[in-house]
């Protein structure tokens, strides 16, 4: 059979470098994602005039920061093996925490407090309890998010706008050339990056990923780490929920829905494999990137129903699961 010219040349590159020994099969997933990335900058620079100007990077991150925000805590969670379910919903619960509690008094900075020890807190609990009763991670995050949920709507049906001078402050800092949500976002990642890169925490992070019990006998404390990891990905999520209420100047309940599943599906793009024990921050905001650029391209191309989106977005994730379940079969013989 004659292949056509050109026919999946970025792929025959990619196993070119492996063979040459410039590429390890755990970098494959992470080079397919910056190439998505570039190719799909390329593109929309080479396609749209003015795509390159300084207005678009501004709305393509501060339009993907509370989404990149969650990602960080759901990068985690997935390396060790596990899911969570409930950040979308902590997204709302937090959002609508913090504008009650303003409307009641409270000052805005105790309330972000409040909100991200909640988050926290909620993370922690979910984690222990995965752990000590040995439940599927599916399960339990799918509970805290009809808990979350429910009680975001307990305390507002209704969209409560956030009056305080300080949180004004905020949100028309955010109209300025680096929004806090986009600070926030840059700070977390990095923080991420480095805690994954370079702590003991991080590199128990990916031993658990690769099989609890081979961890245990690595001397991995598998409690801990577990439950660490679920607070971390709640406290990401209260995260998004504060940079949410500085872009909007309201808190919302049902801000943040589907959020869980865009989270998951940016992180796997990102080349984060959900089987665990693998994965980089710096893929992951790959993944949040090309999210953005997707967002952005397609109403310039006149694309302005949404469920092109989602269908571009499972195309891309359905691409990279096959990928990452090649690269494993390829380990496994």
């Amino acid at each position: 059979m004659v292949q056509r010219p050109g026919r999946f040349r970025f792929l025959r590159a990619l196993r070119d470098l492996r063979v040459h020994g410039l590429l390890s099969p755990q970098d494959v997933p992470l080079a397919a994602t910056v190439g998505v990335l570039l190719a799909l900058f390329a593109a929309c620079a080479i396609a749209f005039p003015g795509f390159l100007s300084p207005g678009v990077a501004r709305n393509l991150l501060v339009g993907n920061a509370a989404l990149g925000l969650v990602c960080i805590g759901m990068t985690f969670v997935i390396i060790s093996g596990g899911i969570d379910l409930s950040v979308g919903a902590a997204i709302g619960f937090s959002s609508i925490l913090i504008a009650s509690l303003v409307q009641q008094g409270w000052h805005p900075m105790p309330a972000f407090g409040l909100a991200l020890t909640v988050g926290a807190a909620g993370g922690a609990t979910m984690g222990t309890l995965i752990h000590r009763f040995a439940l599927p991670p599916f399960l339990v995050t799918l509970a805290g998010m009809f808990l979350y949920r429910g009680g975001a709507l307990m305390v507002s049906e209704r969209s409560i706008t956030i009056r305080h001078p300080l949180h004004r402050t905020l949100a028309e800092w955010g109209s300025g050339p680096v929004p806090p949500a986009v600070v926030m976002f840059v700070v977390a990642a990095g923080a991420g990056f480095v805690v994954a890169r370079w702590t003991r925490f991080g590199r128990d992070v990916y031993a658990l990923g690769g099989g609890e019990e081979s961890a245990r006998l690595m001397g991995v404390r598998v409690a801990g780490v577990k439950v660490r990891v679920y607070a971390i990905s709640g406290l990401c999520a209260a995260l998004a929920g504060v940079a949410m209420t500085l872009a909007t100047g309201a808190g919302n309940a049902t801000a943040g829905h589907l959020a869980e599943l865009d989270a998951i599906a940016a992180v796997v793009i990102g080349g984060t494999p959900l089987s665990g024990g693998a994965g980089s921050m710096v893929g992951t905001v790959a993944g949040v990137l090309i999210f953005g650029l997707i967002q952005e391209a397609m109403p310039r191309a006149g694309v302005t129903n949404s469920w092109w989106f989602r269908i571009a977005v499972g195309g891309l994730l359905l691409g990279f699961v096959l990928l990452q379940r090649g690269l494993e079969g390829r380990r496994g013989q």
